[in-house]
């Protein structure tokens, strides 16, 4: 028997302030994107999500808040993209490229979710900084984990070489073409030349 509050979340009231939540976070994400956090503003957002300004507070209290929201969104969905690309796959250094590949191709997919949580961390809001690294580091544990199994010598390798592939994988933003290698041909050759120099 359904719970008052699995029936409550599914009444069409819920629904639709669930789906004005989703319309007001990709109207941040959009605006963070476009002008950066320092120069966007709740009203900017509010006029992107077609809402009234005071409105949007209804949903958040502050542009920060926006900001911690969108980051979070963006990580789930790199984050869940990664975990299903190394679903099933045994082999650490296959792993290692499947993770790879798929964080790629969410950076180089275009969302603004995925490029507001590759360069806005705002550094004059201890607090706010502190939350999104937070959140940062939580997604990153998973390459952690990855370049942990790896069969290496030298333990402390494995920190250098996830702060080499995760630094090449998200400056890959600026160096990509289109219609050059895809996303997954470039980890495997990241792969290749890692696991050669270890061998």
């Amino acid at each position: 028997m359904d719970t008052a509050v699995e029936l409550a979340d599914r009444s069409p009231m819920t629904r639709r302030r669930n789906n004005r939540r989703s319309a007001v976070l990709d109207a941040a994400a959009r605006c963070f994107r476009r002008q950066g956090y320092a120069g966007t503003t709740m009203r900017d957002i509010a006029a992107d999500a077609g809402m009234l300004p005071g409105s949007l507070y209804y949903h958040y209290p502050a542009k920060s808040a926006l900001l911690v929201a969108v980051h979070e969104e963006g990580v789930r969905r790199i984050a869940e993209a990664v975990d299903l690309a190394v679903a099933g796959i045994a082999d650490p250094w296959q792993r290692l490229e499947a993770a790879l590949a798929a964080h790629m191709e969410t950076l180089l997919g275009g969302g603004d979710y995925a490029l507001v949580v590759l360069r806005d961390v705002p550094a004059d809001d201890p607090d706010l900084r502190a939350r999104l690294v937070e959140l940062r580091d939580e997604y990153e544990e998973r390459f952690r984990l990855l370049c942990q199994a790896l069969p290496l010598d030298d333990r402390s390798s494995q920190y250098w070489l996830r702060m080499m592939v995760l630094g090449a994988a998200n400056w890959s933003r600026t160096w990509y073409r289109p219609g050059g290698e895809t996303p997954a041909a470039i980890a495997r050759r990241f792969v290749h030349l890692l696991k050669g120099s270890t061998e």
